[in-house]
């Protein structure tokens, strides 16, 4: 999905509501295309008295290149209202992704269901896959723990790597379960690949739902099964 003003427009007052308490002023929306952010909190500054630096004129920009699932470019778009709260309202904050940012993130997160994240740059190694929508196969593990959490891990097409998560999985008496899938959903693009024994947590539907049309891989730790075919490490 490709961001518009009228989404956007609609998902700030939806937002401000339910998140901010509608305390946000409306914002002018602007489009833009480039290759290095889904979006910026922009404004104008301006000295007043005894030498002070005043905000002004905030602007939402987003990218019109960017294809992202809807509830992505919601993300997005509460990422920079974060930025604009905390503008409009003159706080303070140690750089642009700080303390408070982070606090006001995690507690939206925590409280909303939100996986909004501090990274707005789009990752070199990422510009292909979202902003032209090239899709790329992965194995993505499905975790579901003791507590109730969900967790998403994204591993390298190998199968070492694939077997040493399995094994590592199933000693840890917090997991479950694991189901192994082969999904090419840009969804899972936003999730770190790497072999390591870890994982992010995530919303079970979100997550289930963007899975609808991945392929099972089966594992029994000293073996994979995908589509039919059996690969063991030899």
């Amino acid at each position: 999905m490709r961001i518009s003003i009228a989404f956007a427009e609609k998902k700030f007052d939806e937002f401000n509501r339910l998140i901010f308490g509608g305390r946000l002023p409306r914002v002018a929306i602007e489009l833009c295309a480039v290759k290095s952010f889904f979006g910026e909190c922009v404004c104008r500054k301006r000295r007043v008295a005894l030498g002070l630096v005043e905000c002004y004129d905030y602007r939402l920009r987003f990218n019109i290149r960017a294809d992202l699932p809807e509830r992505d470019l919601e993300d997005v778009i509460i990422h920079e209202m974060i930025h604009y709260y905390i503008g409009v309202n003159n706080l303070r904050d140690t750089s642009a992704h700080g303390p408070l940012f982070r606090s006001l993130m995690n507690k939206i997160n925590e409280r909303f269901g939100r996986h909004v994240t501090v990274s707005r740059k789009i990752a070199e190694a990422d510009k292909e896959q979202f902003l032209q929508a090239k899709r790329e196969w992965r194995i993505v593990v499905l975790l579901s723990f003791e507590n109730g959490k969900t967790g998403v891990k994204v591993l390298p097409r190998v199968l070492q790597s694939i077997l040493n998560y399995y094994n590592m999985g199933h000693k840890n008496a917090r997991i479950r379960e694991m189901k192994f899938f082969m999904s090419d959903d840009v969804y899972f693009g936003k999730f770190p690949k790497s072999s390591a024994f870890n994982c992010c947590f995530a919303d079970r539907g979100e997550v289930m739902e963007h899975l609808a049309g991945a392929t099972p891989v089966v594992c029994d730790g000293r073996s994979v099964v995908l589509n039919g075919r059996r690969y063991v490490v030899r």
